[in-house]
Order: C-alpha cells, then sequence, then structure tokens
C-alpha cells in the first residue's frame, strides 16, 4: 500500500539501503552517496563529503565502518528503473528528487508502498464492491460501475505522501522503511467525494470517525488479520478534496496503486488512503483497527529522549497534518557543471499538508544566506507547489545546495529532523544537493 510502516507486530522491515539524498545509516560513516551521478562528477564512491549532519561519534573521530550496500533498483512492470527499492516484503519504493521533475507525477515514478501482501489483479473492476455501515441510516453496498454513475466525479492533482518519509533522517535509526524525500508523488486523482457517499448512508448524530478496510492479506498469510486499518475523524472524511477513486492520471487505477478502488485523503498520511478499498466502518469511537495506536503513526506531544523506549500510551497523538517539505529536483545530486558556470537554474516542489506555502527559499552557504525561489499558482488545494529560481555562485568547486519551505502558518522546515519518535513518524529535513562546478 502507499501507506507508511506498519505496528511492530507486522513482518520485520527489509534492510535500509541509502540512495543519493539519503544519509548512510552507519553512524561512523560520513561520506555522500551520489548514486547514479558518480559518473559525471568522474569520482570514487565518498569521494564528496556527505550532505547529512555530522553525529558526534564522527566529530570525536570515531574510526570509519564500512559503507553500507547502496541502492538498489526497482524492477517492476510500469515503474522506472530510477526508484530505490526499500523492501521487497512487503513491497516498497521510493522516487529519488531528480525523478519528481513532473508537475504531475507520471504513474511509472510514482512511489510504491505496501503493508500487507499484494491481492490478485481484479478481473471485473466494475463489479468491485464497497460497503458503507455502522453509524448510518442505510448501510450501502456500491460497485464501481454504480459508484460513477450515481455520483457526481472529481479530479484533483494532490500530494499523497508517507507518514515517515525522510525517517532515515533521524538519529538513532528509527524503525521502518529509510525514506529520504521520495515517499512523495503528486498524481491527478479520479472519483467521488468521499462525503457523497456517507450523506448517501445517511450519517447518524454518533458518527465520529471512520476505520478502512482493504482486500490486501496481510503479510502473515493470516486471513484473520488486516495487513492494515486506519481511520480518521468524520471532519476530515466530509472534507471535498477527500475521495475515493478509480483514475489515477486519467488511466483506471494500476493495481500497484490500489486497483480498482481506493481512498485518497490528502495532506494526511497515505496509510490513510486505503488501497483495493471494500469496506468503510462509520465509528462513534475512535478506529481501532491495525496501525491504530501505540507508536503507530503517532508523534510525541512532549519530546523524548532520541532512542527512548516508549509505548505511545501518553504525550502521544496521531500524526495528521503532514509537514512542510521541499525537494530540489532539478539539478540532479552529484551533477558536474563546466568551470564557467556561475548562474545555476534550479527546480523543485514544495507541499505542506493541510496548509498552504508561503515561500521557497535556496542557500548555497550552509544557509547563511537564502535566496527567494519563485512559485508557481497550485491547481487546487493539496497540490504541490512547484517552484523555479536561480542563484549566482561565487566561483567554481564544491557546493551543497540546500531549500527550505516555509507554510502558511510561518513555520519552516528545520535544518535537522526533529520530535524523534520509535516509528520515524513527520521527519522533514532541508533537503540538500551537491554540485562541482570546474
Amino acid at each position: 500500500m502507499l501507506n507508511e510502516a506498519p505496528p511492530r507486530d507486522a513482518a520485520a522491515e527489509s534492510a535500509a539501503t541509502p540512495s543519493a539524498d539519503r544519509p548512510v545509516t552507519s553512524r561512523a560513516s560520513r561520506r555522500l552517496v551520489l548514486g547514479g551521478s558518480l559518473a559525471a562528477l568522474g569520482l570514487a564512491a565518498g569521494g564528496l563529503p556527505r550532505l547529512s549532519p555530522v553525529s558526534p561519534a564522527a566529530a570525536q573521530g570515531t574510526p570509519a565502518a564500512a559503507p553500507p550496500k547502496g541502492p538498489q533498483p526497482f524492477d517492476y512492470p510500469g515503474k522506472d528503473k530510477g526508484l530505490t527499492l526499500l523492501g521487497d516484503r512487503p513491497l516498497v519504493a521510493e522516487t529519488p528528487a531528480n525523478l519528481l521533475d513532473d508537475d504531475t507525477t507520471p504513474i511509472a515514478k510514482f512511489f510504491v508502498r505496501n503493508n500487507g501482501q499484494i491481492p490478485e489483479p481484479i478481473k471485473d473492476v466494475d463489479g468491485w464492491q464497497l460497503k458503507i455501515e455502522g453509524e448510518v441510516d442505510k448501510p450501502l453496498t456500491l460497485t464501481v460501475a454504480e459508484l460513477k454513475s450515481r455520483f457526481a466525479p472529481q479530479t484533483f492533482r494532490m500530494v499523497l505522501e508517507c507518514g515517515g518519509n525522510g525517517r532515515s533522517f533521524y538519529q538513532p535509526a528509527a524503525r521502518g522503511n529509510q525514506w529520504t524525500h521520495g515517499g512523495a508523488g503528486c498524481a491527478e486523482w479520479t472519483g467521488v467525494r468521499l462525503a457523497d457517499v456517507l450523506k448517501a448512508a445517511g450519517l447518524k448524530s454518533s458518527a465520529k470517525f471512520t476505520g478502512h478496510y482493504g482486500a490486501d492479506p496481510h503479510l502473515s498469510g493470516d486471513t484473520g488479520r488486516d495487513a492494515v486499518s486506519r481511520g480518521m475523524p468524520i471532519e476530515k472524511a466530509l472534507e471535498p478534496h477527500s475521495l475515493i477513486v478509480w483514475a489515477m492520471n486519467g488511466e483506471p487505477l494500476p493495481h500497484i496503486h490500489g486497483g480498482p478502488l481506493r481512498l485518497v485523503v490528502p495532506g494526511w498520511p497515505a496509510s490513510l488512503s486505503s488501497k483495493w478499498l471494500n469496506r468503510i466502518l462509520v465509528r462513534a469511537t475512535p478506529h481501532d483497527g491495525q496501525g491504530m495506536g501505540g507508536t503507530s503513526y503517532r508523534v510525541p506531544t512532549v519530546p523524548i529522549v532520541p532512542g527512548s523506549n516508549v509505548d505511545g500510551k501518553t504525550n502521544f497523538t496521531d500524526l495528521t497534518s503532514m509537514p512542510v517539505r521541499s525537494i530540489i529536483s532539478a539539478p540532479a545530486n552529484g551533477t558536474r557543471l563546466p568551470a564557467a558556470t556561475r548562474d545555476v537554474a534550479l527546480r523543485g516542489a514544495a507541499w505542506a499538508g493541510d496548509h498552504e506555502v508561503a515561500k521557497v527559499e535556496v542557500s548555497f552557504d550552509a544557509g547563511q544566506r537564502w535566496h527567494a525561489m519563485t512559485m508557481a499558482k497550485p491547481k487546487n488545494r493539496y497540490d504541490w507547489v512547484r517552484w523555479t529560481g536561480q542563484i549566482t555562485l561565487p566561483s567554481e568547486g564544491y557546493f551543497e545546495l540546500w531549500v527550505r519551505a516555509t507554510d502558511s502558518r510561518g513555520v519552516a522546515q528545520p535544518h535537522v529532523a526533529t520530535n524523534w519518535n520509535p516509528q520515524g513518524y513527520g521527519s522533514n529535513p532541508l533537503h540538500r544537493i551537491a554540485v562541482l562546478v570546474g
């Protein structure tokens, strides 16, 4: 599923692998992994300093360990081979920032997140059924064909982002797939408003929350367990951009992305956007399905000591609106520019959960000075902001380009991952790339 890390009782996550903009998880290793751009630089792996913050151990001169295995290519039908495989049980792959250079993320470049096994492909797409039950006056069972004919279709371009996007930047390491900045994409989604379907079922006054269910089997194969089953307050379910979708970028929703039917709940962790959707339970109390409670998709309300062993029962809250984030999509990390180059054109994207992006800035001197970028107008709410701009470098040589976005509340991205939590949610430090002039 496109969602984030399952609770601890799910199958163990695959080992993390570094990518072009992922810090190597070994604390002693302090080198930049430039992936496919190394050839352009003409340098061996580790030939430039790594971009992530130096840990206390490294600052004290701890001997370097051998770097872990590098990024693994993602070989899946219909997917760009530039994606990075993070795990194969469940299947998870992220998109390097330089591949997120389109206004609308192509399906081939869209990240993949599953929590359980991938169900068998569906032959009768229009006959797929969705049940609406619980705290409603008229429980409904609707086929995809009935959804299409009975309710007004909507199309929005909206960001979908894993709750654990940026997890690899936490120190000490948090549990789960070690995402960098590529657990996000912005597609055009076509479907019907979840609010319209819920209202057709007749919400009772006791309807306060939802619970979502999909057809993906649990990793263990246990038919009595859900791969993931999350829910949200009814107010978010009734928000006009929360959709039940059957199409992605104008094409039938691909099976790997939850076809024939899925939820898209923009701005919040993608674990709420259940794939292979077949049931929505309207509840009077918060949902208690797989992936709810404890430390699952929850963050501390009182900062805790990094590495603490906590159960999330006190001073934790559900992660709702995703934090502000920005990326540089061009040039790619590790780009080598001609010696005469001083002016460098930049492109990228920024988004801010339920909020708007107020500004995007870039620095080439480690944050001493920031340069404003130009932001394009988004198509609709929850679309990402595409930005462009130019910086003028003072000389040839090695430069790190940093980007930061600030949201409509005045909250900017931090320099390092903050609010450590056991499963690594909500990490949104600055995206940083390296370029070499000359």
